[in-house]
């Protein structure tokens, strides 16, 4: 049976991934809600551009912090458990928005933030492995990417969501906020910074909803096989022998790094790119770029039943490389749609490289997923990177840094990936 044949799932397998994957959707609240809130807390607490491109750098600061704590635990108590410590402690970050907002102290923000990523660290450490095992492993990285486009459908709604309830349109020039007086700045900033606490507070209730369902469901315990489908030996070994899970990490450091920065700037690029842009209408760019993103997801989990993952992935990451030069080299509407595009081309970059990065650990899983939830911290570090390069060199240049990252993931899928039992001198096709 070959990754074409194999079908997606089996049919004892088919309600637990239904279940897991409505958490893909569910994750992607927390984490594009983050798009929204950089230029949302900018207005409202007067920040710069590599102050709210912290909020990136606490949240995926959380996921590096949390992966090996929660890889931990799930080998001690199994996917369901770590499930839903992962529900509770994202509940209770969501919460932490009430006294963040009533405050306004951007470090309280920032707290919310990092405890709500750890829950979310929890929730992919789990899922992702969990999913690759729920069928055979010859589709894994078909099965993976079809549970992960539901999670690009959270990504597209979320932004929506946010731009309705978050951002208010309101908009003062630095010239009209010294025109007004110092109460009248006081009470703008005061209704802006809480305009968040209703949409974290809905979010805290279905995280509980959630985590309540899953309590009162049957998850099977499901033991990792081996590449060839039989019950994987316990684990012996460095994990760091397996080159695939080497290269993995590393690509998904640098593609994380690339999806946040990007999609955390498309806002502010639009605006600055087309001066004058209002925020609201700045927001419509980044809906478009998740809805590339989630048409990617569907479009390339049904073309992979033809077309081999890795090369797929190289095509992916030579599709963003395009953009990302269109969008430093060129003016005007080009360069805004040239970055709504990179939405597209990420589509089945995540999904791909873990599974890809997995294929063939057997035991080291639970462990080698850790590893690869570490490297999401990439989307700490990367987009304050860029944060720091639009302020002092324009955001366009900033976006040298994606197209650097888009190199590694193609280095990645064309050349970097061995199947597993194929010497690491295999070409491309032979591993197809």
């Amino acid at each position: 049976m070959t990754g074409h044949t194999a079908p997606l799932t089996e049919r004892r397998f088919l309600v637990p991934l239904m279940l897991i994957t409505s958490l893909f959707f569910l994750w992607a609240l927390g984490v594009n809600l983050n798009d929204i809130l950089i230029p949302h807390l900018k207005k409202a607490l007067d920040l710069t551009d590599f102050q709210s491109s912290l909020i990136q750098t606490a949240f995926f600061g959380g996921y590096f912090l949390a992966a090996l704590p929660a890889g931990w635990l799930m080998r001690r108590v199994g996917y369901k458990r770590g499930i839903l410590t992962g529900l509770m402690i994202c509940a209770t970050g969501t919460l932490l928005f009430l006294p963040a907002a009533a405050t306004r102290e951007y470090a309280f923000f920032l707290l919310a933030l990092f405890v709500m990523a750890c829950g979310q660290c929890f929730l992919e450490v789990a899922a992702n492995p969990y999913v690759t095992v729920l069928g055979p492993p010859e589709s894994a990285a078909r099965r993976l990417n079809t549970a992960q486009a539901f999670n690009s459908v959270g990504a597209l709604v979320t932004p929506i969501l946010g731009a309705t309830f978050i951002l208010s349109g309101v908009e003062y020039s630095q010239v009209q906020l010294a025109a007004m007086g110092p109460e009248a700045v006081e009470l703008y900033r005061i209704t802006e910074s809480q305009a968040v606490r209703g949409p974290y507070l809905v979010i805290t209730a279905i995280f509980l909803i959630v985590a309540f369902l899953i309590w009162r469901t049957k998850l099977p315990d499901v033991v990792e096989a081996a590449h060839d489908g039989h019950a994987a030996a316990p684990a012996t070994g460095s994990i760091m022998a397996h080159g695939n899970l080497v290269r993995g990490v590393i690509a998904q450091f640098c593609y994380v790094g690339a999806q946040v920065g990007v999609a955390s700037f498309v806002i502010r690029f639009a605006q600055q790119v087309v001066p004058g842009t209002a925020e609201r209408a700045a927001a419509g760019f980044l809906k478009y770029h998740l809805l590339g993103f989630m048409l990617g997801r569907f479009l390339g989990s049904a073309i992979m039943q033809t077309i081999p993952a890795p090369r797929m992935l190289a095509f992916f990451a030579a599709g963003s490389l395009a953009c990302a030069v269109t969008a430093i080299s060129t003016t005007g509407a080009m360069a805004i749609w040239a970055v709504v595009l990179i939405g597209f081309f990420h589509s089945i970059m995540f999904p791909t490289i873990f599974a890809l990065a997995l294929d063939g650990l057997g035991a080291h899983t639970k462990f080698g997923s850790s590893l690869l939830v570490m490297s999401i911290v990439g989307g700490a570090i990367l987009p304050a990177v860029m944060g720091y390069l639009s302020d002092v060199r324009g955001i366009q240049t900033a976006f040298i840094v994606p197209a650097l990252c888009y190199l590694v993931v193609f280095h990645f899928g064309f050349r970097g990936y061995r199947h597993p039992g194929i010497n690491d001198t295999a070409t491309l096709e032979s591993a197809a």
